[in-house]
């Protein structure tokens, strides 16, 4: 028997072929997407303008199915962790974060990741599989129902959750498709964002494919640091990485900018020297209005060897960023008591990359 394609994990311009395969008409796509994104309705059955006949080949031969949550954790400062099974005793996390004017969901693009950051909690479970485009969109439906039930909405998603959005470029960009198709999620553009390590040909990629935000993973300001941090870099180093990200800015018809994240690791990256060398760098490359900058504390998890920059490091930090004219600010943690916080979101992965990474 012939697993059910999971129509969960199609754009439009896929419902659409999928639905000439079956004879049906165009405009059949746009009814079912709205259903699902609009209506919640996963039930084939329930899709009461379809005929029976399809609405029976369709349970036949296709499902809507969300994927398994385990548990829901609910911080004291209002933050959602979701723990969603993927099979083979595999699981991954997906994060809201509620602000005053917005929230934003942070989901997981692998089960895992392989890039081994030494200051990331994901990074020490190794890495088991890409998601597919329907595990991804499927986090973004369990926790719009969630929260649904609240009277809260999501505004922004971002692709910072567990595992590196760009080695598993095509499922994300179908995803990001469907966020930002009306028919579906609607979100604009700029309130959708890919995060990278600095895959410098997906980067390129991406620029002239999805119309969305970046974001990169920098957290240091030249490449003997950065080798020992995002240890990727060693294959794309930051001066690879600072073209493929000008790339970026001019490959679309719109205005463009990029966010670049930086963990604050006490006598690691947080000194002064490091502030002024990561200022050159990024006036170097960057105008003021194209790039930013977000000091992200160090949130800390078991097996670590890092520490936190204290408040004084990080003001001084931040100071000397401004000073120079880059636009800078200081993430707030969120959730780090139920473990949601950045840099902490491990879930339960079956390592396949057959590396030992951070043990020592």
């Amino acid at each position: 028997m012939l697993e059910k394609q999971n129509l969960l994990g199609l754009t439009q311009s896929k419902f659409k072929d999928f639905f000439s395969d079956l004879s049906e008409k165009p405009f059949r796509t746009k009814q079912i997407m709205q259903w699902i994104y609009h209506q919640g309705v996963y039930n084939f059955g329930d899709m009461h303008n379809f005929s029976k006949a399809l609405r029976d080949k369709l349970d036949s031969i296709a499902s809507l199915d969300l994927p398994e949550v385990i548990s829901t954790n609910n911080s004291k400062d209002g933050v959602v962790k979701w723990v969603i099974k993927l099979g083979e005793n595999n699981h991954i996390e997906t994060v809201y974060i509620p602000q005053k004017e917005r929230g934003t969901l942070c989901i997981s693009s692998q089960v895992g990741c392989s890039l081994a950051c030494t200051f990331c909690s994901t990074g020490h479970q190794g890495f088991n599989r890409n998601l597919k485009t329907h595990e991804i969109i499927g986090q973004v439906l369990v926790a719009k129902n969630y929260l649904a039930q609240e009277n809260k909405r999501i505004s922004n998603v971002v692709f910072m959750g567990m595992g590196e959005p760009l080695l598993n470029e095509s499922p994300v960009y179908d995803a990001c498709q469907i966020l930002l198709d009306d028919w579906a999620f609607g979100l604009s553009r700029r309130r959708v964002t890919v995060s990278s390590s600095g895959i410098v040909p997906a980067l390129l990629r991406m620029s002239d494919t999805v119309p969305v935000s970046l974001a990169i993973s920098l957290h240091a300001p030249e490449d003997e640091l950065r080798d020992i941090l995002v240890p990727i870099n060693k294959k794309y180093p930051i001066k690879e990485l600072m073209k493929a990200c000008h790339y970026y800015l001019n490959a679309g018809s719109q205005e463009r900018h990029i966010l670049f994240e930086y963990v604050m690791l006490e006598n690691v990256n947080d000194s002064v020297e490091n502030a002024k060398t990561l200022s050159k760098l990024l006036n170097f490359w960057f105008d003021r209005e194209s790039a930013k900058v977000n000091l992200i504390p160090f949130n800390p998890f078991p097996e670590t060897q890092y520490k936190t920059s204290n408040n004084k490091s990080i003001d001084k930090f931040q100071d000397i960023l401004h000073r120079s004219g880059i636009r800078t600010t200081t993430r707030r943690t969120r959730g780090d008591d139920v473990d949601a916080a950045c840099g902490q979101l491990a879930g339960k992965v079956i390592d396949k990359s057959r590396r030992n990474v951070g043990r020592n």
